[in-house]
């Protein structure tokens, strides 16, 4: 990921986690929570959905094996955990609610996806592995210190609770990826 995408991107999860953070020392003061479960919901179906098409791109950008493994892994994990997120919502009768968390979300995927349309070869497969890599990592602190200090729902928060290893799993994943294609370049 080219310096200037990975700051964007950077700064826009950053601002999700923020926002939360400070929302969330307020709200400990009032007892609001500093997003609802229906924006909790909201996010996660979020955060998978452009995990889903960063995995579609990849599939199409890339010809490397292990980008290809990666990206279909990505597509098939982010689908399940969306699928259980909608199903949990509509069990609970909770109407995901888009908030300026999810909105900036998607508006610094949608740049990020842009960029690495625009890639090929070594240069996408370095891109996709340090956005997945800084991504994951971001959505982990997300999941730890906003949406499940914030999860009113008890089958809420243990949703969030139970996917939290998957994305570090999926971060680890990245980071011997990002590491063999290093390891690959330097020989």
């Amino acid at each position: 990921m080219s310096q200037s995408h990975s700051c964007l991107f950077t700064v826009a999860i950053v601002g999700f986690i923020a926002s939360g953070t400070v929302a969330g020392q307020s709200a400990e003061s009032t007892k609001t929570p500093a997003v609802s479960d229906a924006q909790i919901a909201q996010i996660v179906v979020t955060a998978n959905a452009i995990d889903i098409k960063n995995g579609e791109i990849a599939l199409k950008q890339s010809k490397t094996p292990a980008v290809a493994e990666f990206a279909n892994l990505m597509i098939k994990d982010h689908t399940a955990v969306n699928n259980n997120a909608k199903a949990l919502v509509t069990r609970l009768g909770v109407t995901p609610a888009a908030s300026d968390t999810s909105n900036s979300l998607q508006t610094a995927a949608d740049k990020e996806q842009k960029h690495l349309s625009t890639l090929h070869s070594a240069a996408f497969d370095r891109a996709y592995f340090e956005n997945e890599v800084a991504y994951h990592k971001q959505v982990i602190d997300a999941i730890k210190d906003v949406l499940i200090p914030n999860a009113q729902n008890a089958e809420l928060k243990k949703m969030l609770v139970d996917v939290e290893p998957a994305f570090q799993a999926h971060l680890e994943h990245a980071e011997k990826a990002l590491a063999a294609l290093d390891s690959s370049t330097k020989k």
